[in-house]
């Protein structure tokens, strides 16, 4: 007997009596559905067994030691990135946010092909399910399930499709997917995903990496091309919102760097620009670091410019800062420290309302000169906010960064700390249009408050504390409360 075969016996015996809660057919016949759906996209006996398999550990007293024992590891691994954890004595409906995304999070950190098929096929044949009650019955279907807001629906599958558009985007049972959302969701995604799609595939092996941040590196693919490359937690949905937000920035009149298409790096997204012959600030500075108070005066301009754009007729398009400040707080203190982060929402509430524009992660690797024009890129956390929140990334990436070593502003920018910290004091002074010490210490002493919380919470991202580490948070948590009031 083959593995396929097996795994439909044991399916058949422990789903037996069982029937789905939509429309009270046999439960089997789900399960065969996900394998007949597998079937289309691959011939890998693992991966379509797992989908006979994907609900026997959540929906029977099946266990995933019995399915490694009887199928193998890589079978059981399938199997548990779709079993949702279980929360006994709860209801599943009060749990069903926080199982979703706990599942999720088996997905998107996933590298094995075959977990993406199976929550692709799974969703699909529920989505067909779904899609043939609605016909019949309309809203009234949500009256059948577990979460009946049809919101809360509706992220959980397009999360899904985003998550798997990368590698499956060209598989019909991507496309079958899209339109049975798109069916009870009218408007959720562009026709055009539900055709004939390839992103250009590149390499950038060997090319010059000239920038780096949280989100993505930036890389000179050629002469005429730089292509940003995002890392994997993101989606064509974060890249296609970026490029969206470039656009309307470049109508509102500021000088940004527009992306003309969306490409493939491996499993990763990429963005392409037609930047001839141009290089960041920082590599201008590295090159001529005497002349760091000449680039200063730029990103002086560059920053006055953006934060005099005013947003009203543009308000839908740019976030409000103030939530992304705030979870900066929480990542910075969480439950562990609640006195600074009360007073640290009662300081973000209290700043002055505004409609202007900040750039959200301003520095010169984001910003290139072209024929001396400063073009600026990495707009997805262009927001509307107090000028302070810019400022306090350019305190962070040129003084802040020297809490964590000497070396650190260094390897992120390609030039000194000494260079970097002349250049800070340039630019503030430029962009302040002011020698008056006493307005450019208030103005300092904001820009490192928020940049040392920033800091804070970047640190506790790790996974592990270090002592060296623990020992920075303290001390920064000392310039934090020395700050503050």
């Amino acid at each position: 007997m083959n593995l396929l075969e097996e795994a439909i016996i044991y399916s058949t015996i422990m789903y037996q009596g069982k029937v789905r809660k939509i429309n009270n057919s046999p439960f089997i016949l789900h399960p065969l559905e996900v394998s007949q759906i597998l079937s289309s996209m691959t011939n890998d006996m693992e991966i379509i067994a797992a989908g006979v398999l994907h609900d026997v550990v959540e929906d029977t007293d099946g266990t995933l030691k019995e399915i490694e024992k009887r199928f193998g590891k890589r079978v059981a691994m399938l199997v548990d990135s779709e079993t949702e954890n279980d929360y006994p004595g709860e209801d599943r409906a009060a749990t069903w946010r926080k199982r979703k995304e706990q599942s999720l999070e088996k997905l998107r950190a996933s590298t094995d092909i075959g977990v993406q098929m199976i929550w692709l096929a799974d969703k699909l044949s529920n989505l067909r399910s779904l899609a043939g009650v609605y016909g019949e019955v309309g809203e009234k279907v949500w009256d059948f399930l577990h979460q009946k807001d049809p919101a809360s629906q509706l992220w959980y599958y397009k999360t899904i499709a985003e998550y798997v558009e990368m590698d499956l985007n060209k598989t019909g049972a991507y496309k079958e997917f899209i339109g049975h959302i798109n069916y009870i969701f009218p408007g959720t995604f562009d026709t055009s995903k539900t055709k004939y799609k390839e992103y250009r595939k590149i390499d950038v092996s060997g090319c010059e990496c000239i920038g780096r941040g949280a989100k993505a590196e930036v890389y000179r693919y050629d002469d005429e091309l730089i292509v940003k490359v995002y890392n994997e937690k993101n989606t064509y949905k974060d890249v296609e919102r970026e490029i969206a937000l470039a656009r309307t920035a470049f109508v509102m009149g500021l000088p940004t760097a527009i992306s003309f298409g969306i490409v493939s790096v491996g499993r990763r997204y990429g963005s392409m620009f037609e930047l001839i012959n141009a290089k960041t600030v920082s590599e201008f500075i590295a090159m001529s670091p005497d002349h760091s108070e000449y680039y200063a005066g730029i990103m002086a301009d560059l920053a006055r410019q953006i934060h005099s754009t005013d947003a009203s007729d543009e308000k839908d398009k740019f976030p409000d800062a103030s939530l992304q400040l705030k979870g900066w707080v929480t990542r910075a203190f969480g439950e562990e420290r609640p006195d600074l982060q009360e007073k640290f929402n009662a300081l973000i509430d209290s700043l002055p309302p505004t409609n202007n524009l900040v750039h959200g992660d301003l520095h010169t690797g984001n910003v290139f000169l072209s024929n001396s024009e400063p073009l600026f890129i990495d707009v997805d956390r262009m927001s509307i906010s107090d000028p302070v929140l810019d400022l306090s990334s350019m305190y962070l990436f040129y003084v802040g960064y020297n809490e964590l070593g000497a070396d650190m502003i260094e390897n992120f920018m390609g030039f000194s700390s000494a260079t970097a910290g002349a250049f800070y004091d340039s630019f503030i002074r430029q962009y302040l249009e002011t020698e008056d010490e006493a307005k450019i210490a208030r103005v300092n002493d904001r820009a490192a408050l928020f940049a040392y919380l920033r800091l804070v919470g970047q640190i506790r991202k790790k996974r592990e504390l270090s002592e060296n580490d623990r020992a920075v948070i303290e001390r920064l948590i000392g310039k934090i409360e020395a700050l503050l009031p």
